[in-house]
């Protein structure tokens, strides 16, 4: 089962400006969220969960950075990419 996947508006800005400035690590961001939107029911929980007030969160490395998203029923809600120093920040 695919899932259907959404985007912040931070993300999406994130992203629109990744595009230009770093073609490459775009795409690398690109792969990654198809293949966590392709993931069945099972092998999504195998992406580690954060903790305390970010505990509806899962979380992938690409790199130093990390890409933060949520699961609602059969939606992939793409939330945040930031260097991996600052994405715990909230």
């Amino acid at each position: 089962m695919s899932f259907k996947i959404k985007f912040s508006k931070n993300l999406e800005e994130i992203l629109r400006r990744l595009k230009r400035k770093d073609y490459a690590l775009f795409l690398r961001i690109q792969k990654k969220i198809i293949q966590i939107s392709n993931s069945d029911e099972v092998s999504i929980q195998h992406f580690k969960n954060l903790r305390g007030d970010l505990s509806n969160y899962k979380r992938v490395h690409i790199g130093h950075f990390v890409l933060l998203f949520r699961v609602e029923g059969n939606t992939i809600i793409f939330e945040d990419f930031r260097h991996h120093d600052k994405a715990y920040q909230r």
